[in-house]
């Protein structure tokens, strides 16, 4: 039996090794890989070992990714530290997952179960795949932000802001409701905290949800003009290096 690990933290690779082959002394570890880009030139350029050992976060990704760029006809057994993708592994007809530390009696009911099952050609399909890292991608955007008004804390949820804008180096937060927080973020920080698909950070002091967006107009030098809903001062205006960027988004 032919077995490929892929696994990024070298003492659980060596654990991993180690437990398979007291398992099944018979087993042949060909290659240990830690990352999604090595493992997807190793199906690119190998024959499908029989049996996959796969964590699912590696070095450079989530191991999902791997099935979004190469075809992989072999079974496997996803392996994690955390349970919370579980049930996204078993879903991707994976013979089995184990939870990190491994024990050796859940490994060796998995090397049951893909003896049984290893006649079964497995098929993974590669949408499912891409569907779920962005599921998974938007669920790790944030939510909510912390906003304190006098001595109180209280939060706004993502859904109810219209724009994030800065004034004076302060950012702040605008609801559709027209309120307005301040918040303890830069720009460049709140662009990596929000989702890309519902904001876009149309210049330097203005991030806008697309639903905050009335109108579009031309304006001079290649750029756009954006009236938005709750109305501003500010001019929401979309820089040159912007546009094109912006009207993909638009239309995405």
């Amino acid at each position: 039996m032919k077995v490929l690990i892929i696994e990024d933290e070298h003492r659980a690779a060596k654990r991993m090794e180690q437990l398979l082959l007291d398992a099944k002394p018979n087993a042949q570890i060909i290659r240990v890989i830690d990352s999604v880009e090595d493992a997807v030139h190793f199906f690119e350029q190998n024959e499908a070992p029989d049996l996959v050992f796969m964590d699912i976060q590696l070095a450079d990704g989530l191991s999902f990714d791997i099935f979004t760029k190469v075809q992989i006809e072999s079974p496997i057994i996803f392996t994690t530290a955390y349970d919370e993708y579980a049930i996204q592994a078993f879903k991707v007809n994976s013979v089995d997952y184990l939870l990190k530390p491994i024990d050796e009696e859940e490994l060796a009911a998995a090397l049951q179960k893909f003896e049984q099952l290893h006649y079964k050609k497995p098929v993974y399909n590669k949408s499912f795949f891409t569907d779920l890292l962005k599921s998974i991608s938007q669920e790790n955007y944030t939510q909510r932000f912390l906003i304190k008004t006098g001595q109180s804390f209280n939060y706004v949820g993502v859904e109810e802001i219209a724009y994030f804008f800065s004034d004076q180096s302060l950012s702040f937060i605008q609801t559709k409701s027209n309120k307005k927080y301040a918040l303890d973020y830069t720009m460049d920080q709140l662009e990596d905290l929000i989702n890309p698909e519902q904001f876009f950070r149309i210049n330097r002091k203005l991030i806008v949800h697309i639903e905050s967006i009335e109108k579009i107009s031309g304006y001079f030098n290649n750029r756009l003009i954006i009236n938005l809903r709750p109305k501003t001062d500010l001019e929401a205006i979309v820089t040159r290096e912007r546009v094109k960027k912006f009207k993909k988004w638009l239309g995405s």
